[in-house]
This record gives structure tokens, sequence and C-alpha cells, in this order.
């Protein structure tokens, strides 16, 4: 459209509002689209949903919903925290906002070792960013879910043969003060677990995995507990979020506990 295209059509959404209520968030959700994640090792292609909303006055009629897919069409750089914030700053300034919310969930891929065959194979994890701006101070949340190993304390205590144990997922949710990898993120959660996932095992890697959480036993409070003592002593992490559900193997329901903390005071 050009610009004299442009001048002749009215601007509906930037018309006046009479009813004078402000909308908290407002814009688009759902979008899904091919990412680039900056990873420890190198750039990772994957496929992600996003949500990008402001904060409308209330004397606006509408938001410019184009400008959010416009943005992220321009975008050029492989997503990070950092770049996040970045992304935020420049959809303020598109929206003419102060406070605004940026979601960004995709599936992430790590390279592990199995512990004794030492064969590769690939992990699938769940991650997020979210970045939020109130009064244009932007914060941004790098969220992990990692998938580990949960062994039943009291089952081990109670029983003459074997424990019961479950997967469990961890879900951390970090405002850092320096950057973190989601494979550092991920490896903190999985040392908290009684053993840590693979998605390619040989018989002695089982032994292995199966010896290694029948000595590890943890409650669904240790993995919460665990995570935060790890959380409290990382220097880069300023405020923490930690889940953990354990999808019961003897149960038909989950154990949850979770645990927040913000260093700064």
């Amino acid at each position: 459209m050009d610009n004299e295209m442009k001048t002749m059509l009215p601007d509906v959404q930037s018309s006046h509002d009479g009813r004078n209520i402000p909308i908290n968030r407002v814009g688009v959700r759902g979008v899904k689209t091919p990412l680039v994640v900056a990873g420890r090792d190198g750039e990772q292609h994957t496929v992600a949903e996003l949500a990008m909303t402001v904060a409308l006055p209330a004397d606006q009629k509408g938001t410019h919903m184009s400008r959010f897919i416009a943005m992220l069409e321009e975008h050029g750089e492989p997503f990070s925290a950092e770049t996040m914030r970045h992304l935020m700053l420049d959809m303020l300034d598109r929206l003419n906002a102060v406070d605004g919310t940026i979601e960004v969930r995709f599936p992430y891929f790590i390279r592990k070792t199995a512990p004794v065959s030492k064969l590769q194979s690939t992990m699938n994890y769940e991650a997020a960013w979210i970045a939020d701006a109130t009064n244009g101070v932007v914060t941004v949340r790098q969220i992990m879910v990692t998938p580990v190993t949960s062994l039943c304390p009291c089952s081990k205590e109670i029983s003459r043969y074997g424990a019961h144990n479950q997967r469990s997922h961890v879900t951390t949710s970090l405002l850092l003060g320096a950057p973190m990898t989601l494979e550092e993120q991920a490896a903190i959660a999985e040392e908290a677990g009684s053993c840590q996932l693979w998605a390619r095992l040989k018989r002695a890697d089982e032994k292995y995995v199966t010896e290694y959480a029948y000595d590890h036993p943890k409650f669904v409070e240790d993995l919460v507990r665990d995570m935060a003592k790890a959380l409290d002593d990382d220097e880069r992490v300023q405020a923490y979020r930690v889940e953990a559900e354990n999808f019961e193997s003897i149960h038909n329901h989950s154990a949850y506990a979770w645990i927040e903390h913000d260093k700064r005071g």
C-alpha cells in the first residue's frame, strides 16, 4: 500500500473510544512460526508458539494487530533471553505502549550421552521465554520443563523388594542477572532428580539408571528443595519459581510441590 492510499484510508484502531475502559492486554496469540534459538552448541531450529500483547489506553478504540506480525517477520536474531528484551522494547515502540507481554514456547533438543554405553541420542524438552513490561521496565523469565525419574523414599523403606518410581517434570522459571544456557538450566533440574533420563539406553545403561535411582530416592518435596538450594547458590539467578510434578505409578493422581523466591529482597 503506497503512502497516498494510506492517507485516504481511515485508521479506525487509533480512533477515540468513549467507554473509557482500559484493556490490560490485547494482541495476538497462537502464532506458530519457525524459530532459531541461540543454544550452547550453536543455533538450533525449532517451531514456536507465540503470544504478543500490549496494554490499551481507555480512550483508544483498538491496537494495530498487523504490527505484531510485522515485528516478528522483521526480527532476524536467534532468540535468547537478551533478544527477548530487545523484542519487547521494539514492540512497545511500534504499538506506542508502556506495558506489554511476549510469550514464546517451543520444544528444545539436547544431545546426551548414555552413562555406560556412551551412545548419543537427542532428548526433547519444553522451553519458554516470557518477557513482561510494566511502565516500560522489562523483565524476562527463562522457563524449562525437564523430565526426570523420581523414586519414592517411603516405598524403598517399607518394601522388601524394590521401590516404586515414576517420571517427573521439574519446571524452573528463572529471572537471570547473567546468561544461563537452556542446557545448564536442564542440567540443574536433572541433578535434583533421582536420576536423569536418556532417549537411548542399552542394557548396561538401564542397569545403571535403575540402581542410581534406587540409591537417590526423592519425594516431590525433595525435588523442589534441592532445586531451590541449587538456585540459591547460583549467583546468576535473581528470582525463581520451581515446580515438581510426579506422575505417580501407584496412584491415579500426581504429587505436586512448588517453591518461589526472590533473592533481590
